[in-house]
């Protein structure tokens, strides 16, 4: 199996629940122990500021805290694009891979974010046991997409299912007109 960190899981149509729906997963860690990421696209009715005050205003549009799955819902974690290759885990930033980085959100924000292009708020993460997530691809429930550094910070969030489909091309890129619902097609 080859490890998918870096990369994004597309749902498949029909892949369900309210927080999977069309949902686009940006893979923060994959092994053998298993694997966990952000739903990139699933925005939820409530600002930073109503958990972390001090980050509301240097967070890219649309400005709101997203769901970033359904797993540890009480938690937050900062996403964020680095301004330079060598940010570092000294100023509150784990560098993950392709300028894509996690942020102490304990940390002082005018420490960090000199280093940082862009920052979104995800409160949970998306998880599977070992074996769970290879086991979801081979039933066709995720499409593998190369990810780009933009993709999580996409302003209108909306878009990102059909706009990744669409960029990977050939069979998924039809799918990126499917309907929200095909009985209506």
């Amino acid at each position: 199996m080859t490890y998918l960190a870096g990369r994004l899981l597309v749902a498949a149509p029909g892949t369900g629940g309210e927080v999977f729906h069309r949902g686009v997963v940006l893979l923060l860690h994959h092994d053998d122990d298993g694997a966990h990421g952000l739903v990139l696209n699933k925005p939820i009715d409530a600002e930073v500021h109503t958990v972390l005050p001090a980050w509301q205003d240097h967070v890219v549009a649309p400005g709101r805290l997203f769901q970033g799955g359904p797993v540890g819902l009480d938690t937050a974690l900062g996403l964020v694009r680095l301004g330079h290759d060598d940010a570092g885990e000294g100023l509150g930033i784990m560098p993950l891979f392709d300028r894509i980085g996690v942020v102490d959100l304990d940390a002082p924000p005018e420490i960090v974010l000199p280093h940082v292009s862009a920052l979104r708020v995800f409160a949970g993460y998306s998880g599977w046991a070992a074996g769970q997530l290879e086991g979801e691809l081979e039933s066709g429930a995720w499409f593998v997409v190369d990810a780009r550094p933009g993709d999580p910070f996409v302003p209108v969030p909306e878009i990102v299912w059909s706009m990744v489909l669409r960029r990977a091309g050939g069979k998924l890129a039809w799918l990126a007109t499917y309907p929200e619902d095909p009985r209506h097609n």
